[in-house]
Parts: C-alpha cells; sequence; structure tokens
C-alpha cells in the first residue's frame, strides 16, 4: 500500500484528490498542526475505508525547534487530543514519533501498549528507531509498525538490522521521505533505469520507484502537496511492475533490497583472514589496542589517519581483501557505535569469507570521560576549550552514547570479545582534599552567585573549619565562573578575589591551588565543567595527587557525580 505523509501538507484538495483517486492510507502527527484537516478529509469518505496513521511524543514549544518528550502522561494526553482533532474515537494506528534520550524507552512502549489496550488505538508502533531500539520495544508488547526514513539516498534501516528485525516479526513497515525530499526526487525524474521502465509503463519515473518499494515490503509515503502529485502516489499505488523491471531494480538499488538476520556465519577456509572490528567510546582505548595488534602483525586500516567516510574505510577493505593484502589480518579501530556504521566492514569481509572479530571496549561513559581529559592533557598539557577546532569535546560522547547499538551475532561476527574497563591510573601519592569554592567557602556580601571582587568575599559559617577538618595532605579548589565567558568578569579579578578568600579561610593568597571553570551553562561544551572531570585532572597532574585516596568536599549531584568519576570520595559541607 502507498500512503501520503502530510508533514508539509496545507491544502484539502491534496487529500480529496489522493482519496478519491485510490489512496487509502493517510499519515500526520500532532506537530504538523493539520490533523483536523486530515480528520475533515476523511471524514467526508465514510464509505470507504481509510486508515489514519498519527504520531505523538515530539513537541514543538517554539519555532524552528522540535523536543522530544516519551513520558507516558504526555503520550497519553497527546493520543487523547489527536482523536478530539482527527474527529475519531480510536486511530488505526498511533507512533512514538521520535526517542526522547531524557524518557527510557520502555516508559514509552508501556504508555503506547497501554493506549491500544485501552481501546485509543487499534494498532501501535514506532519511527525513527534502530533495530536495537525495535528489539527492546518487542521484548516489552507487540508491536504492529514500524517508520523509518528510506529512500535510494538513506538505506540506513537497511544496513542497520531494522528492517530485517521487522520482517522477521512480521511488521508492517512505513518508509517517511521515499523519494529522499523534493530536491533528490527531481533527481530520481532523471535517472536512466528508472526514466527506461516508465516508458514502458507510460509513468513517471519515481512512480516506479514507489511501487517497487511496495513489492519489497515497504508501504512508502510521499508528501503529495499539490493535487498533481497525490493523483501521482496513486498511479504508483496501481502500477505492477514485470519480472524483468523488478531484477533491474534490483540491481540497480542494492541498497534497498531485502538482507536477511544471520544467525551462523559460514568462511571459505582456504582464503580465511580476520578483520578485527575494534568498537567503543571515544577514549576508550581503541588506538591502543590497535597498536598493540599492529606490533603483533596486524595491518591498520584507521579514517581519522586516512580521511574519508567509513564507507571508503570499507571500500578499501575490499580492496586489501580481494588482492590479498591483509598480512596475519586487518584492524579498524574507528568508534563504530551502529549496526549501519559496521555492516560495510562485514559485508566487505563477507564478500571474501573473512571473519570479521568484534572487540567491543564495554566503557562506561564516566570512564571514557576521563581517558578523553587525559589523552587531551597528555597531547596539549591543558584542556581544549568549546572553541578549539577539531579537538575532541564532551558531545561527541554524548553522541556515541545515543547512538549505541552493542554488537550482536545476528550481524555476522565470528566472534565478539567484550572487554571491560578498569582503571588503574595514579597520579601521585598525595591525598588531597578538593573542595568546591561555591558550594563550601565563600559567599557574596552583595548577593551575587560568588563573589565578584575581593571586597565582595566572606566565608560561609564554618568554611575555615572544614577545610582543615579531614587532615588530608594538601587543599585544593574549584570554582565555575560563567561570567567570565559573559564578560562581566575577567581573570585577574578572579585570581584576586580567590587569594582574598585564601587569606580569609588562615592560608597563604596562593597556598590553596583553585582552578575554574569559565565556560557557560547549557548542554556541555568543554571539559571542565562538573560534572566532567577536567578540573580534578589538572589538579591531579600539577599536585601529584592520588585520586582514589582524596576525596571532594561539594554539594549536589554535579559535584559528586565529579567525585565519582575520578574515584574520589565525596563529602558534603553538612
Amino acid at each position: 500500500m502507498i500512503g501520503v505523509g502530510t508533514l508539509r501538507l496545507v491544502s484539502d484538495d491534496v487529500l480529496e484528490a489522493a482519496f478519491r483517486a485510490g489512496i487509502r492510507l493517510v499519515d500526520t502527527a500532532d506537530v504538523y498542526g493539520n490533523e483536523e484537516l486530515v480528520g475533515r478529509a476523511v471524514g467526508r469518505h465514510a464509505d470507504i475505508q481509510i486508515t489514519i496513521a498519527t504520531k505523538g511524543g515530539l513537541t514543538r514549544p517554539e519555532a524552528g525547534r522540535w523536543v522530544p518528550d516519551g513520558r507516558a502522561r504526555h503520550l497519553t494526553e497527546a493520543c487523547e487530543a489527536s482523536l478530539v482533532r482527527l474527529g475519531v474515537t480510536t486511530v488505526d494506528l498511533y507512533l512514538l514519533h521520535t526517542v526522547d534520550p531524557r524518557t527510557p524507552l520502555t516508559t514509552s512502549v508501556r504508555a503506547l501498549a497501554g493506549l491500544r489496550r485501552d481501546g485509543l488505538a487499534r494498532a501501535i508502533g514506532l519511527c525513527n528507531v534502530n533495530a536495537t531500539q525495535l528489539a527492546e520495544a518487542l521484548a516489552i508488547t507487540t508491536i504492529d509498525a514500524v517508520q523509518v526514513a528510506l529512500s535510494p539516498f538513506d538505506d540506513s534501516a537497511v544496513r542497520g538490522g531494522l528492517l530485517a528485525l521487522a520482517r522477521e516479526r512480521g511488521l508492517r513497515i512505513f518508509a517517511h521521505t521515499p523519494l529522499g525530499g523534493p530536491r533528490r526526487a527531481r533527481r530520481l525524474e532523471n535517472d536512466p533505469v528508472l526514466t527506461a521502465i516508465a516508458r514502458r509503463h507510460d509513468v513517471r519515473p519515481i512512480e516506479v520507484l514507489l511501487a517497487w518499494m511496495v513489492t519489497l515490503g515497504i508501504e512508502p509515503l510521499p508528501g503529495p502537496t499539490r493535487v498533481e502529485t497525490a493523483l501521482s502516489a496513486a498511479r504508483a499505488e496501481r502500477l505492477v511492475l514485470d519480472d524483468e523491471a523488478r531484477a533491474q531494480l534490483a540491481s540497480h538499488y542494492p541498497q534497498l533490497a531485502p538482507v536477511p538476520r544471520r544467525t551462523t556465519v559460514h568462511f571459505d577456509e582456504q582464503a580465511f583472514t580476520t578483520v578485527n572490528l575494534i568498537m567503543g567510546y571515544p577514549g576508550a582505548g581503541k588506538s591502543t589496542l590497535a597498536e598493540e595488534l599492529v606490533a603483533a602483525g596486524w595491518q591498520r586500516l584507521n579514517r581519522d589517519q586516512r580521511g574519508g567516510s567509513l564507507d571508503a574505510l570499507a571500500a578499501e577493505l575490499d580492496v586489501r581483501l580481494a588482492a590479498g593484502d591483509t598480512g596475519r589480518g586487518l584492524v579498524l579501530d574507528n568508534t563504530y557505535p551502529t549496526r549501519k556504521a559496521r555492516a560495510s566492514v562485514i559485508a566487505a569481509a563477507r564478500r571474501h569469507g573473512a571473519a570479521v572479530r568484534c572487540i567491543w571496549l564495554d566503557t562506561s561513559l564516566e570512564d571514557a570521560q576521563v581517558n578523553a581529559c587525559n589523552r587531551l592533557l597528555d597531547r596539549h598539557g591543558s584542556l581544549p576549550g568549546p572553541d578549539d577546532a577539531g579537538e575532541l569535546g564532551p558531545g561527541a560522547l554524548f553522541r556515541y552514547r545515543r547512538a549505541l547499538e552493542p554488537p550482536s551475532p545476528d550481524e555476522g561476527f565470528s566472534e565478539i570479545e567484550v572487554r571491560s574497563f578498569s582503571r588503574t591510573a595514579v597520579h601521585g601519592g598525595v591525598r588531597a582534599l578538593i573542595v568546591d569554592y561555591d558550594a563550601a567557602i565563600w559567599a557574596s556580601r552583595r548577593g551575587e552567585r560568588t563573589p565578584a571582587d575581593p571586597d565582595d568575599v566572606e566565608l560561609q559559617p564554618g568554611a575555615a573549619k572544614r577545610v582543615r577538618l579531614h587532615g588530608y595532605d594538601v587543599v585544593l579548589g574549584t570554582t565555575w565562573q560563567p561570567e567570565i565567558a559573559a564578560g562581566s568578569r575577567d581573570r585577574e579579578s578572579l585570581a584576586a578575589t580567590i587569594a582574598r578568600a585564601n587569606e580569609l579561610l588562615g592560608f597563604g593568597a596562593r597556598e590553596i591551588d583553585v582552578r575554574h571553570c569559565p565556560h557557560p551553562a547549557g548542554p556541555p561544551v568543554c571539559w571542565c565543567r562538573k560534572p566532567l572531570p577536567g578540573l580534578g585532572l589538572l589538579l591531579a597532574r600539577a599536585h601529584g595527587v592520588d585520586l582514589g585516596a582524596s576525596a571532594h568536599l561539594g554539594l549536589g549531584a554535579a559535584d559528586r557525580g565529579f567525585a565519582a568519576r575520578l574515584g574520589m570520595r565525596f563529602i558534603a559541607p553538612e
């Protein structure tokens, strides 16, 4: 079945033309702002069965922003509001629009199951998910459908194993943007294979593509905005392709062809070689492991060294395997967080009967952050700021965590070795108390967030006692100073303010080394804002601190997270 997507729909005439021409599926969403229009159009055709799919779990608090909200309460309220706008008591299909990184997927899926159980939706599904997320949802309840981006220009769902899993479990598969968007659709109209088939059937080239996707078990959702394009979608719905056309299209667009899930892997024993695919967070130690393997006779292929894309690297792997230029074997050590990223390596190896061994450095986000900071400090002696182009920022690690799909045998691996991380590094033998000045030491006489200058400093009650109470070898400090980035303070004034606070504590002006983060609030853009570990590592290196034997005196979740990342004991001011 071919349906119509309504993201850009504003005209009632388009839906009217589509329904009269034979389209029986319409896809919308609460954030599209056109559910009432869709409901009225469907209502005028009560004599025919038109399937309505709508979506929730995405909000638009302001123009230009799309914010996920997968909370159970929100999904229930969003579905109830959609029913009112659509003018129905039950919607045919209700889908989670996108995964909310702040809400466990299990919570959202159980909410969807509740909508089906309570009769608000006849069927439920997921949009914009990967195979791992779909498998997680299927372990909770029956999922009826999945909707993903799929076109000749975007085969992530195929390469990532999502389509194979959906077919295996009997789900309906909907493809949004099946023509790749308006600009790419114009390119398809000039595709020579599509054009030749279209002439034989007296249709448009894009209609050939849509009809072929239907033969693959995919229900495309083009987004007509004019009556003419709605009628084109209906013609594609009626188009029947012969075997010759289907074979030509399968050869021309192999990226859309069904790829079965694998449970066993077979190799050509005569041409047997091994490809080691090392995956893990940036900073997890992939390069170190790769260098150890190279020293043992393996050949390394690394995108950071060679440039280009992961697909280009897989193409080079293909050439090496075809030529037998592998030595003992090959090593690829990029992050490879997703099934899609790994698929091209596995496919190249399979073409040549090679085994792919996955070595997954299963490092926690927190340990990876410490590793990344240490690597940057080893390289530069300081932490890069948010404007240091080309340097590893904390956002890369958060993106990895959001994208991560753990490796699975059904991808085609011959072996999956999981290596957990264990921290052993000690910077020295000094036992330190690292004090958060903002939480435990100073206050502003003028009522500002922290003292603005030396004359503005006053100590919190008991501050002097706190820094001496615990008997550590040295006292060190941290403070957050976003006013520096804002331009309302400068580093010289801050140094004088810290010196004044130290004197009031009964220490020499510079006796307590206090490091600061000058960067603003919001998503982390630097390594020095807590709970990220940068300031602690700077202090540890400068003073030979044994972090495992030291403590952090602070207040709140950021300070607790800072201490946990560094392996320090946490102490609250009270």
